[in-house]
């Protein structure tokens, strides 16, 4: 499982949707997610692959495919 589809699994989980509905331009706003949605769902993310995202790099990540790049360039 790639990065992008390991993010999707845990997005899905956390907001109850369907995998296949999510793509890589598939912004926070789509997902229903807010401020705080997004800091809980990096917390998560940064475990999850253990790394560390600048809180600096948090507002560029408009979409899940700005989230995968990112944290496959850590």
């Amino acid at each position: 499982m790639d990065t992008f589809d390991m993010i999707c699994d845990i997005i899905s989980t956390r907001f109850e949707l369907t995998e296949t509905s999510l793509t890589q331009d598939t912004t926070w706003e789509e997902i229903g997610a807010d401020s705080i949605d997004l800091v809980d769902l990096i917390s998560e993310l940064e475990d999850k692959f253990n790394v560390s995202i600048p809180d600096e790099a948090i507002d560029d990540l408009r979409t899940i495919g700005d989230v995968a790049k990112l944290i496959e360039e850590l």
